[in-house]
């Protein structure tokens, strides 16, 4: 795959997403927003890529947040349509994605730059990154999912205080509040993220994309996570990977999934 704005490598089944636009500290246009959605379609259906890290190119920035210059003298139906189009095409796309997605956050992850990392599975960060949704201080709000996705991980007081005050946490901060799940040095940060990646490949993809499914449909509206819950795990019992894995335990063998 060949990007403008992205950098795409898949090695051992692993694919790294790269933002890479460097000298704009990665701030989202709406090309990169529509580079992403074909990327991560393309990743849905190619059989060699099983888990995706999405990271920025260089040290300073994962994503840094919007490309304010494209949209500053938008209209109130130009801004919904801003935003409903950038959830539908790539963060809510990537929030349901049946492969598990890594965030490693390298450096500010602002706006729509963390509503992008919140949209991944699980995110670590390095010791450098500084985290924050800066909407309010441009007369805006998040608008790409922050204020749904940033209280159902740290809590509604702590995302009130974060959207308010505008301001921005450090790693470990956020690492605290569970925004991120680990903290490393920036030299280790895609070694981690792999290492990660490599210990989901040991299992069943199947069961993986099933269990993603239901601990999102727990947040939905209208929709019970428990029957989710239920209705997958019996589809498990009819696949490959169950047998393989069960009969793998009860041999004391290590599980070959296909």
């Amino acid at each position: 795959m060949t990007f403008e704005n992205l950098k795409v490598n898949i090695k051992d089944r692993i694919a790294t997403v790269y933002i890479n636009r460097p000298k704009k500290l990665n701030a989202l246009n709406r090309a990169t927003i529509e580079e992403l959605h074909q990327a991560f379609k393309s990743l849905r259906e190619d059989t060699e890529a099983a888990v995706i890290i999405l990271t920025g190119s260089g040290e300073k920035a994962f994503v840094a947040g919007a490309d304010i210059s494209e949209f500053s003298d938008y209209n109130v139906e130009q801004g919904k349509d801003l935003a409903a189009k950038g959830q539908e095409q790539v963060f809510d796309y990537i929030a349901d994605f049946p492969k598990p997605v890594i965030a490693a956050v390298n450096g500010f992850a602002l706006g729509g730059g963390l509503e992008l990392a919140m949209s991944a599975h699980f995110r670590i960060a390095s010791d450098n990154a500084r985290l924050g949704l800066p909407e309010t201080s441009l007369g805006v709000i998040p608008g790409y999912g922050g204020t749904q996705r940033l209280p159902q991980l740290v809590g509604k007081g702590r995302a009130m205080e974060m959207i308010m005050t505008a301001g921005m946490i450090d790693a470990q901060t956020a690492k605290d509040y569970g925004l991120v799940n680990h903290v490393t040095t920036i030299e280790e940060l895609i070694p981690f993220a792999e290492k990660l990646a490599f210990k989901i490949l040991n299992n069943s993809r199947q069961a993986i994309s099933a269990a993603i499914e239901a601990v999102n449909d727990n947040y939905k509206d209208g929709v019970n996570g428990f029957e989710t819950e239920v209705r997958n795990f019996g589809k498990s019992f009819g696949t490959e990977d169950f047998k393989e894995g069960t009969q793998a335990f009860l041999n004391k063998q290590k599980p070959n999934f296909k």
